[in-house]
């Protein structure tokens, strides 16, 4: 997910937030009131309910027009959590006069998967490239030996892998996240300390 994004969801989700504790507040206090004796006005007073009793059945369309506005809003959100942003295509990796290098995003990404799974400390390993063509960015899932001592993975992720991406797509920088899980290794891939 991009930062743009996860900005967007960090906001959104804050505005959210906070229309629910002041609308929340607000019905706990009215109703604080009603029910220690302060105010003689139920929560939902006669003008309330006069509205909707008397309204015309427009009222209940708009309801559910809105319901199901906040209910599409709120899959469209959902979706949007699951979905990974990869780099699909190729990447291009030099431009001049006489033509353009480029790699393919799959390619790349299974390459450097491949190279993370050279270390023993690795059961499996699953890579994408997110990002754009001009800042692209590796996801590592990586499926680990859970008695290998976690330095191993480290130092071969810091010194092995992610050295070889940078230079297969000429970058000086490329962001890089891992997720590791620890699981334990059949007997035949038992790595011995």
């Amino acid at each position: 997910m991009s930062r743009k994004t996860s900005h967007g969801n960090r906001w959104g989700l804050a505005l959210v937030g906070l229309v629910l504790i002041v609308l929340g507040g607000g019905a706990l206090s009215r109703g604080a009131a009603a029910a220690w004796g302060s105010s003689g006005t139920p929560i939902v007073d006669g003008d309330v309910r006069g509205f909707f009793t008397g309204a015309s059945p427009w009222i209940w369309w708009l309801v559910a027009a809105l319901s199901l506005l906040v209910a599409l809003l709120g899959l469209r959100w959902l979706f949007v959590q699951a979905r990974r942003d990869t780099t699909r295509g190729s990447l291009r990796l030099e431009r001049s006069p006489s033509g353009a290098t480029e790699v393919s995003a799959d390619g790349m990404a299974r390459a450097v998967a491949a190279d993370v799974e050279t270390s023993p400390a690795v059961l499996s390993a699953d890579a994408d490239l997110a990002g754009t063509h001009n800042r692209p960015e590796v996801r590592l899932r990586v499926v680990a030996d859970e008695t290998a001592p976690i330095g191993e993975l480290s130092r071969h992720l810091s010194t092995v892998a992610l050295p070889h991406m940078r230079d297969a797509l000429e970058r000086d920088r490329v962001p890089a996240v891992a997720r590791v899980s620890l699981e334990p290794a059949p007997a035949s891939q038992r790595m011995v300390r």
